[in-house]
């Protein structure tokens, strides 16, 4: 059984990854903002890093890897500096976390994934491993849509694939027309979007 594992604050780490993944998606920068800063001050640093990189993939259009990784090395180089004990550059943190928030976004790299492989979602022990325990204290109320089929308590609401899949990419924002937007992706049929225009004419 899964350690629960707690942010300083107390709130649920995976519901914290949830909400930096989602805002950004919604490119709502104060809640990103107050999770990425929430994963720095538990000390959640490298797994940090690694969900902004995968956002950066997952869900953005363009080059923007390249940006986050320059801005992960420029913290590291940072915090080489700092005195022992001292973890520094949270900025970078939250500069990483405005970028992706405003770039525009397209979900076709993990569409393209999905449309051939059903066993690439990554899973609450594959996160684990990237995590530490901490206390638990009490937890902070955040928007339901954090909820989905990738956390446990989505799970226990009923929260399914599909409606996932629907739902956080007609969040994306700001959004660019998509590669796959007429396919019906969990069935791999033509979606009603079959006729519309292809999105790169």
């Amino acid at each position: 059984m899964l350690k629960e594992l707690r942010t300083k604050s107390g709130h649920d780490l995976f519901i914290v990854s949830s909400a930096l993944q989602k805002a950004i998606r919604r490119n709502e920068p104060r809640l990103a903002g107050w999770a990425i800063i929430e994963l720095f001050q538990s000390g959640y640093y490298n797994y940090a890093w690694k969900r902004l990189l995968l956002i950066s993939a997952e869900d953005c259009h363009g080059l923007i890897t390249h940006e986050v990784d320059a801005l992960m090395r420029a913290q590291l180089q940072v915090q080489a500096k700092a005195k022992k004990g001292e973890f520094s550059g949270v900025l970078f943190f939250v500069k990483a976390v405005l970028l992706l928030c405003q770039c525009p976004k397209s979900r076709d790299a993990d569409h393209l994934a999905f449309l051939n492989s059903n066993d690439l979602l990554v899973t609450d022990v594959e996160v684990e491993t990237y995590l530490k325990d901490v206390e638990p204290v009490s937890p902070k109320d955040i928007p339901v849509y954090v909820l989905d089929c990738h956390t446990k308590q989505g799970r226990q609401m009923g929260k399914t694939k599909a409606e996932f899949w629907k739902t956080e990419h007609d969040a994306l924002s700001p959004r660019v027309p998509g590669l796959f937007d007429h396919i019906d992706i969990l069935g791999g049929a033509p979606s009603h979007t079959e006729n519309q225009a292809d999105p790169a004419s």
